[in-house]
């Protein structure tokens, strides 16, 4: 007599059926999804017992989100690492990621054409948007808002509409930051040189700086403050300018850690060393920052913890959830390396 064949295995669609849910939901359960009901969990364990089901590898089912992060220019350290954040945070999400390059600025600046690129986003997929340092950005978040389409900004520049959502950095406490630290050394003599007039983040920075110095009784001198983009020649060439002047700074707070490598090709090329004569603070402490000579004092910002919040806010907001705050800043602090120390009379002070 031939044996009764042996009872297949169990699969999961055994699994989903025996537990009164789709697939999909066991799936979800099998893998510790939040979005499930404690009951259905329970449901679908006690189907995974009762059929002594067992999984043939550990699967997990595809990404369903897709997300886009956006940006003007991707050849910058500041953008790389807040890139790094978006990513974990979709990975962590089971989200996909589109990485993309801003619509040019013809596209920004006409609201048809606005239209017409957010139309194309939300075909391919994307329930969601990332904005990272864009550029008059109006009309696409205008046309963002008319396909209902959940756009969140980093350290936005120059923006008319105080209701977008958007994550940055305590950038005012930041700015106040490097230039008490300077104050603390002994410096009276501080120029700044940072990004442009129209970015929030540049003028919060610079507001910091004019804190500190109002803090300490030191007058605030015109000729000592620069704003212009957030780029390296912009450190070269103001750095250049302000070390000219006849009563030069002792030190130079920079809006970004791009401006302060410029400030210290400056200091290289007018045989100004760093810090004896010229000291040197950055903002962001990008990796680059610890990589040039004399590695850079500067003002960290969590890059990377924005575009994690930048995500993790979009998705809420795809979900139907408004954010509890529209503007999300995150901790600065500083990071002290070698471009910093007391000013040269200071230390010839304490020597006689």
């Amino acid at each position: 007599m031939v044996g009764r064949p042996s009872k297949e295995r169990a699969t999961l669609a055994d699994v989903a059926r025996h537990a009164g849910v789709s697939t999909s939901t066991a799936s979800k359960a099998l893998n510790g999804r939040h979005d499930i009901a404690k009951d259905t969990r329970e449901r679908v364990l006690e189907a995974v017992t009762a059929l002594g089901y067992r999984p043939t590898t550990q699967w997990e089912p595809p990404p369903t989100r897709t997300v886009a992060a956006v940006f003007d220019e991707l050849a910058s350290p500041y953008v790389a690492n807040v890139l790094d954040g978006v990513l974990a945070a979709a990975t962590s999400a089971r989200a996909n990621l589109l990485v993309r390059s801003a619509p040019d600025r013809a596209v920004r600046a006409t609201r048809a054409a606005a239209r017409a690129w957010m139309a194309e986003q939300k075909e391919s997929g994307v329930i969601g948007i990332v904005g990272i340092t864009l550029a008059r950005p109006n009309a696409v978040l205008q046309a963002a808002k008319e396909v209902r389409m959940p756009f969140v900004m980093i350290d936005p520049v120059d923006l008319d509409d105080p209701r977008t959502v958007s994550v940055g950095s305590a950038n005012w406490a930041g700015g106040r930051t490097a230039t008490e630290h300077l104050l603390d050394l002994g410096h009276r003599r501080i120029g700044w040189i940072g990004g442009p007039e129209a970015s929030a983040a540049a003028r919060e920075r610079l507001h910091g700086y004019r804190a500190a110095l109002d803090s300490a009784g030191i007058e605030l001198e015109q000729e000592l403050v620069r704003s212009d983009s957030f780029a390296i020649d912009t450190g070269l060439v103001h750095g250049r300018a302000l070390l000219a002047l006849p009563e030069p700074p002792t030190a130079i707070v920079t809006g970004d850690d791009e401006i302060a490598v410029g400030v210290l090709a400056a200091a290289r090329e007018l045989d100004v060393p760093v810090p004896r004569r010229l000291s040197v603070v950055g903002f962001d402490d990008t990796p680059q920052a610890g990589w040039t000579s004399p590695p850079l004092t500067s003002v960290h910002q969590p890059l990377a913890g924005m575009g994690r919040m930048a995500v993790e806010t979009l998705l809420t907001m795809a979900d139907g959830v408004q954010p509890a705050s529209r503007h999300v800043q995150l901790a600065t602090s500083l990071t002290v390396r070698d471009s910093t120390a007391p000013p040269a009379s200071r230390r010839q002070g304490s020597q006689t």
